[in-house]
């Protein structure tokens, strides 16, 4: 018999999740609850004597200063109750915790088919009026705020009586709910017939597998061919099998092969006539060039194959870096999805090289307006879809000891299609291990297969295959899962203690496409592998073959090692409680040959991977943006200056996200250098983070990332080059080297194959991203910027439900997060962005121009425009690397970059941060055609309120000490500095306009209230 333990805060305590419960309820729903009492429900599904269970209840599960807690129904006061349990099958991370802490008290482990499954009671009070609540409203709560019909289930009772609720029985409360799994089936090979191609495509629409009809003709001549039939039968098969038609759509999926990237476009300009093949994106702009630069900059170690990329940190480490996202799953689970994400690019750098210590994360989420209540409703209103993934990404890092020192938020309603979950993850590790390269890896003949971490469940079934579709009620909900950090970070520590011991030759991550991926690609390595699959731990029986070879359940890991080191290296796994497992052994066959019990299920020929399958081809065509109808606005000068600023500030692309920078914890690990939030009340965002990962030296690491969607409505080439400037000069902002950026490109585009009905514009967006990589390439090179990662998802697309039960299309802006990383040899040289001294000289570095197309200012009045802002890498560069050097010496006292926004923004930004104000004379500023001399006022070309908010890139503005002004001035000399003002005593941003007009006077706190006001009460 179970036994079910409740465990609740003490009454006279305050619930912090029942309060946020019914503030989310009011805000979101306009249901006011008077009370939420929480209580945690413990299943506990084993045979236990009483005095055991009493020891767990009092010394594992109940905090005795704060909780109370009964193996009967406790009483809570309510007259609604709703019960929130997982499906079964999902991850149930606390409950596996419990399992481990049972065994650890009682000192023995407890049997397979016992376990521990954790769920919630959500216990109500109405409000004291005489409009009691529904039934429809309890729902509402239950579906909007506390479950997703994915991953958990729910019941709602009533205390009293209510058609559609059960009532509440407060002896009995919810019983033995057990989510166990019971799968009543035995595991077999199907084989699958290939007599046409529509009988392939009805197979793969059946499956999920998303199969491209370009790739079909190809799977079928290879079964079909009479050497292949040959080798197939004498291991006992012949037509292909369910196992090899799963893993053949893994590997083949846009997210796993990236098709698009490889693939074959035919770009033409449809006003010039100018036409351009472009044969493979990431050979031309991204593979070339990164090796060109690499063999340039002796501090890039290895790039372009591994899980991360690696860079040298000292002459005694290497730090790896990459970037992912994780848009799919968190679109349709955006807890489950997002934490996901984050674990499972934490694995990529554990998988780098021998394998890497994991020092920082970061974030980046493109979601559609918080506010948004018009007519289409998407999966997750884009309220609860936001809550949802900072609160995965959150307890994926914090929960990990991770720390989180930069992230960013964008808000746009294209992307309630499909939102965009971006997150970037570093390690550091020995530059050599075992007296050899820690960046050196592979696989031999001979070689151990382990799995480690987890073990295999349905959860996680297609999720590469879904996640290179666009999202419709058609996409299955199987490849959700709930990640478990707490698993992730003890097989973390045991890998990196392997690593130093010599025990691992290859590791890499089983991620996307599961354990055909992971042994399938390291296998190319050694030339062949077999695996037994009967030997893979299992949640459960009754999985079939193919679900455990494809399955992406979490926190897994793949290692070679040599047969002499097997004890060793399981004795080390036992010590830290992580369950490693031979289920293979690799080869030089030629052939991934998978058996289970015996009997060979699958016999794929390595190469057939790689070469047997036609390039995919793509029609772009640009259309300038002035064919397209996009025209510059006319827009009158405002009257208030004042106003028009604090309007901006308010906009929720530039207004504080303090309420989510709040929840990620960037001091665990003790090396936070510039914090996520700075200034004086720690509350105005820092242009990157700076982490300190050997705690002994004085070098440190910049991290920092841009992302500027609107752009691309324009022209994406534009978009990718200030984009890639913004995370340039985000660095060179705090103190980093500028030889020593690495740069992440994580393109997210939306479908770019052109059809009438479905995507009458996607040669335009295949146009863009084309335009976008040529400016990627030609950013990079110029500024000598290698790809150590990156990442392309397409797909970014999803089709809402309309006021009468209509599909709608939507697609995310063509979007791109570039994240870039550099050293910085001294960190007692950064500098961070508030002013420091009045009397210090303020400088702005830079040229503004009439450049607001797709900027904050023009969308505060409905409109678009077509002037988007450009850069010239080759022209700005150098004037990052004076900026750097006056840095280095002493010469700076803050610097902060004008990004989204504009200058009006950014001097804001430094006001609220200081203790001291800032006096501004528009008309010093510089302007790209008849501007003033930078050492002379005189008057601007450009509108005041163009000046104070065009998003040129390329700028900077910098605080100097009175003293030092001369010096800077000399180190600047050739480029564009003007003298704009000072910083002076009064917590007060004051801006004259070209007449000495005064045209902005504001204190520090109207700034910041207008700044907070749209996010600050969260």
């Amino acid at each position: 018999m179970p036994s079910r333990l409740e465990i609740a805060l003490r009454e006279d305590l305050f619930d912090a999740e029942g309060a946020s419960l019914a503030r989310k309820a009011e805000d979101y729903l306009g249901t006011r609850l008077a009370r939420v009492r929480t209580t945690r429900v413990v299943m506990i599904d084993a045979q236990l004597e009483d005095a055991e269970l009493e020891r767990l209840r009092t010394d594992v599960f109940t905090n005795p200063v704060t909780e109370f807690s009964s193996f009967e129904p406790l009483a809570v006061p309510a007259d609604w109750v709703i019960w929130v349990g997982l499906q079964p099958g999902v991850k149930d991370a606390a409950g596996e915790t419990g399992r481990e802490a049972i065994e650890d008290t009682l000192g023995r482990p407890l049997r397979q088919q016992e376990s521990c499954y954790t769920s919630k009671l959500y216990f109500i009070r109405e409000p004291e009026s005489d409009a009691s609540l529904e039934v429809s409203d309890l729902e509402r709560i239950a579906r909007e705020l506390l479950a997703n019909d994915l991953v958990q289930r729910w019941k709602l009772f009533c205390t009293g009586t209510a058609e559609g609720a059960e009532t509440w029985n407060p002896k009995k409360g919810i019983g033995y709910p057990i989510p166990k799994v019971l799968l009543e089936h035995t595991p077999r090979v199907e084989t699958i017939p290939v007599g046409s191609d529509d009988e392939l495509m009805e197979i793969s629409a059946r499956r999920h597998l998303f199969l491209d009809p370009r790739d079909v003709p190809a799977i079928r001549r290879y079964y079909t061919r009479p050497s292949v039939r040959r080798a197939r039968q004498e291991v006992g098969l012949d037509l292909p099998t369910d196992v090899e038609l799963e893993y053949i759509a893994q590997a083949r999926s846009d997210h796993c092969n990236h098709n698009t990237f490889r693939g074959l476009f035919h770009y033409v300009d449809a006003q010039t006539s100018e036409r351009i093949e472009v044969d493979s994106l990431f050979r031309t702009f991204i593979s070339e060039p990164t090796l060109r630069i690499a063999q340039e900059k002796d501090w890039v170690i290895s790039v372009l194959w591994d899980n991360a990329g690696v860079g040298r940190f000292d002459d005694d480490h290497f730090y790896t870096i990459t970037g992912e996202t994780h848009n799919s799953p968190s679109n349709m689970e955006a807890y489950g999805g997002s934490l996901t994400g984050i674990v499972g690019v934490y694995r990529d750098p554990l998988g780098t090289g021998k394998g890497s210590k994991l020092i920082l994360g970061t974030y980046g989420f493109c979601v559609g307006h918080r506010d948004y209540d018009g007519p289409l409703r998407p999966k997750l209103h884009p309220r609860r879809l936001l809550d949802g993934i900072i609160e995965g990404v959150r307890d994926g890092g914090n929960k990990s000891g991770v720390p989180t020192p930069f992230g960013s938020v964008f808000f746009d309603d294209g992307y309630m299609g499909k939102c965009l979950v971006y997150v970037t993850a570093m390690g550091i590790m020995p530059a050599s291990v075992d007296g050899a390269r820690s960046d050196l890896k592979r696989t031999s003949p001979g070689d151990l297969v382990f799995m480690c971490g987890g073990r295999v469940g349905k959860d996680g079934i297609h999720g590469v295959t879904a996640s290179s579709s666009i999202y419709s009620e058609h996409t299955p909900a199987g490849h959700v899962q709930i990640g478990d950090p707490y698993m992730q970070k003890k097989m973390h520590d045991f890998l990196c203690e392997a690593r130093d011991a010599g025990l691992i030759r290859f590791i890499t991550d089983c991620g996307g496409g599961g354990l055909s991926s992971a042994v399938g690609e390291s296998a190319t390595f050694s030339g062949g592998v077999d695996v037994d699959l009967d030997r893979i731990p299992r949640k459960y029986d009754g999985l079939d073959q193919w679900e455990i070879w494809i399955s992406e359940s979490q926190e897994r890991m793949v290692i070679a090692v040599h047969p002499d080191h097997e004890q060793a290296f399981c004795d080390l796994a036992e010590r830290h409680a992580v369950e490693a497992t031979v289920i293979g052994a690799y080869t030089n066959s030629g052939y991934v040959h998978l058996k289970y019990k015996g009997k060979t299920c699958a016999y794929i020929d390595l190469d057939f991977l790689e070469s047997d399958f036609p390039q995919w081809t793509f029609e772009a065509e640009w259309i300038a943006p002035e064919k397209r109808g996009l025209r510059e606005p006319v827009l009158t000068e405002p009257a208030d200056h004042n106003a028009c600023l604090l309007a901006m500030l308010e906009r929720p692309n530039i207004a504080s996200k303090e309420w989510i920078q709040r929840q990620y914890d960037h001091e665990v690990q003790g090396g936070s250098v510039i914090k996520p939030l700075v200034g004086v009340h720690r509350d105005v965002p820092s242009d990157a983070g700076v982490v300190r990962p050997v705690l002994d030296s004085m070098r440190a690491l910049a991290i920092t990332q841009a992302i500027n969607p609107t752009y691309s409505q324009i022209d994406a080439h534009a978009m990718t080059a200030v984009t890639i400037d913004e995370a340039v000069r985000r660095l060179i902002a705090v103190g980093a080297d500028p030889e020593h950026i690495g740069g992440i490109d994580n393109f997210c585009w939306p479908e770019i194959r052109h059809d009438e009905t479905r995507n009458p514009d996607g040669k335009l967006k295949a146009a863009q991203l084309v335009r976008s990589c040529l400016a990627l390439k030609s950013s990079c090179l110029a500024m000598g910027i290698p790809l150590l990662s990156g990442k392309d998802s397409m797909y970014i697309d999803g089709d809402l439900v309309g006021p009468f039960g209509e599909r709608h299309r939507t697609s995310g802006l063509p979007s791109l997060q570039f994240t870039a990383v550099s050293v910085v040899p001294d960190l007692r040289r950064c500098v961070t962005l508030e002013p420091k001294t009045p009397g210090d000289l303020l400088y702005i570095l830079g040229l503004t121009r009439d450049e607001l197309g797709g900027s904050e200012y023009y969308d505060l009045f409905g409109e678009t425009g077509a002037q988007v802002p450009t850069v010239d890498p080759e022209t700005l560069f150098p004037m990052y690397r004076r900026l750097a050097r006056a840095i280095d010496e002493g010469q700076v006292a803050s610097a902060h970059g004008i990004y989204r926004g504009g200058l009006g923004v950014h001097l804001s930004q430094m006001v609220m941060a200081a203790e001291c104000g800032l006096e501004v004379e528009l008309a010093r500023v510089p302007c790209e055609a008849g501007g003033p001399d930078p050492d002379e006022a005189g008057s601007t070309i450009l509108r005041s309120d163009r000046v104070l908010y065009s998003e040129s890139g390329g700028r900077f503005l910098v605080t100097v000490p009175a003293a030092q002004g001369g010096a800077f001035e000399e180190t600047m000399k050739d480029h564009p500095v003007a003298l704009i003002g000072r910083v002076v005593g009064g917590h007060c941003l004051k801006v004259q306009g070209p007449d000495g007009a005064g045209l902005i006077d504001l204190y520090g706190e109207a700034l910041r209230e207008a700044w907070k006001r749209p996010f600050g009460t969260l």
